[in-house]
């Protein structure tokens, strides 16, 4: 480890910060429309993204800057457990195929914004829109401070702000100045701003990885090397829990923990509404579908990414906190200027998601509850306006997050929000395809899966628990029953279909439908279309 300011390194690291600056601000430029004071313009880019924007902007939306730390520092860690964000990530895209275009289709007939605004209109209940709304509120603010955590990391690493004795604001100066830089823009320019960063963002990331791949390696003496000293280290016992400290390949008894919790992730990933945010920016449903195709290539990236863990182990990388091992280790392998290029990588890989991730929840609060609750009548500006606040707040909330809690807090919370994020799927994707499910069995199957899913993680979640660990259960008597999430889910789904059942027996009120089948199916057929919301469903409950 250098000792002080490796002013190279941080040099180019700046020069690239103030170039997606510059590009955050003119972005609000980029594509303007004429009605520019509407949810449609700042939160969805105008629905005008084509093919290979929407494919930067997904790519950087879900692989964030906290994927390319956590990931490898999971690996780094535990072993071979840590690589089950790659299956997930390939199962993932099968998956969506299936029914994002879909929701693309519904959204750009009447005008929805979020999976909320969706799930009000298809089952006619402004409590399950309410229930979906808070719960992705609830799930994407640790994940933006967790994007946060991936910059700490980079100036922790590169030395900027002083030792853990200086006075707190100096220490957390540089990360206040990035927050600083990040809200302005996003509120500039909404989702326009994180589209055009992406680019920047995914170019770099593509270099580093390619070049860490191949240079690393060579320097460590070969990929036969790197693996051998792993698999040494990770046979070495670990005093505080008496067995090995990882494996090179998932023991047996933990396969079922890997598999479901894969599973679970793969279904959870298009639930989180940065990820919908993204998908609603396309300008045709051919898009989404081509994307669904082509977005696997970030999957590829992930795999060799995931590798660093290994390379950190054989490089002989020493750090307190694993999730340091990758700027360390980029710092000692690297020479200083491509070290500056690689923290601007992940530096600019935190900032795109951080501010999809809060226009996301910024547009759920103004649609579904702002809009639905408080005042229902609130015109197109105010809509837009309120997003600007919100987005404002939610950083802040993540900022704060950051700074007072301890990061392991901050993961297991991430962790949890994966568990509840799910539990809106039956909701969502069930509502895509068939109308047979109650609003009230959809309500109180949401309800008994988040109750579970949170009360068995925090059964499991404690300072010590490590990324993968913090997800699974064992049920005595039963034994390991896997990812929580999962668990979860399928109690959801048991209390959605055992309810409906009944409440159909018992001929309960069904909530009036305001999309029809054509709906799911329909393309505008012109790139250039500009959605106005209907009088009838803009904000409108049933």
């Amino acid at each position: 480890m250098k000792d002080g300011v490796n002013g190279v390194a941080l040099g180019v690291f700046i020069f690239f910060f103030l170039a997606v600056t510059v590009l955050g601000f003119l972005a609000a430029r980029w594509r303007r429309a004429e009605n520019e004071h509407s949810l449609d313009e700042w939160g969805l880019g105008g629905r005008s993204f084509g093919t290979w924007i929407t494919w930067f902007l997904l790519g950087g939306d879900l692989y964030t800057a906290y994927t390319f730390v956590a990931v490898p520092a999971a690996i780094y860690a535990a072993g071979a457990s840590g690589f089950f964000a790659v299956p997930y990530t390939i199962l993932v895209y099968p998956l969506i195929f299936t029914f994002l275009p879909r929701l693309w289709s519904v959204s750009h007939r009447h005008g929805y914004v979020t999976t909320s605004d969706f799930v009000r209109g298809r089952f006619g209940s402004k409590g399950l829109s309410l229930a979906v709304a808070v719960t992705g509120i609830l799930a994407t603010m640790p994940y933006i401070a967790l994007q946060l955590v991936g910059i700490q990391a980079v100036l922790d690493v590169m030395g900027v702000g002083g030792g853990e004795n200086t006075n707190w604001f100096i220490k957390d100066l540089p990360l206040l100045i990035a927050f600083g830089v990040l809200a302005a823009y996003t509120y500039s320019s909404g989702l326009r701003a994180p589209a055009l960063i992406a680019f920047v963002k995914d170019t770099l990331i593509y270099i580093v990885i390619a070049v860490a791949i191949i240079y690393i390696p060579i320097k460590l003496g070969g990929f036969d090397d790197v693996f051998a000293k792993a698999g040494q280290a990770f046979d070495q016992v670990n005093p505080a829990t008496g067995k090995p400290r990882g494996a090179l390949a998932p023991p047996e008894a933990g396969q079922w923990t890997y598999a479901t919790l894969a599973l679970g992730s793969a279904l959870a990933l298009f639930m989180y509404p940065h990820s919908i945010t993204a998908t609603l920016s396309s300008r045709s449903r051919e898009v989404i579908r081509r994307n669904t195709t082509i977005l696997p290539l970030y999957s590829l990236m992930l795999g060799l990414l995931a590798l660093l863990g290994f390379m950190a182990i054989a490089a002989g990388v020493k750090v307190s906190n694993g999730q340091l091992a990758i700027p360390q280790l980029f710092e000692d392998m690297f020479p200083d200027w491509f070290t500056g290029v690689a923290f601007a990588a992940i530096g600019i890989g935190a900032l795109v998601p951080a501010a999809i991730m809060s226009i996301a929840a910024a547009n759920l609060f103004t649609r579904n509850i702002y809009k639905d609750f408080i005042k229902p009548n609130a015109t197109a500006a105010e809509e837009t306006k309120v997003s600007k606040l919100v987005s404002l707040l939610v950083k802040v909330g993540a900022l704060v997050f950051v700074l007072t809690m301890d990061k392991t807090v901050a993961i297991n919370f991430q962790l949890l929000g994966g568990i509840w994020i799910l539990q809106t799927f039956p909701a969502l994707v069930g509502g895509l395809f068939t109308r047979w499910f109650h609003r009230w069995a959809l309500l109180a199957g949401w309800a008994v899966g988040m109750v579970y899913g949170t009360a068995a993680a925090y059964g499991v979640a404690s300072p010590t628990q490590k990324h993968f660990g913090g997800s699974a259960k064992e049920i005595p008597g039963i034994g390991e029953i896997g990812y929580i999430g999962l668990t979860a889910f399928v109690l959801n789904v048991l209390v959605t279909v055992v309810l409906t059942v009944v409440l159909k027996a018992l001929k309960a009120p069904e909530g009036i439908d305001e999309t029809k089948p054509s709906d799911y199916t329909a393309d505008s057929g012109d790139p250039g279309v500009q959605v106005e919301l209907p009088p009838a469903t803009a904000g409108a409950g049933h």
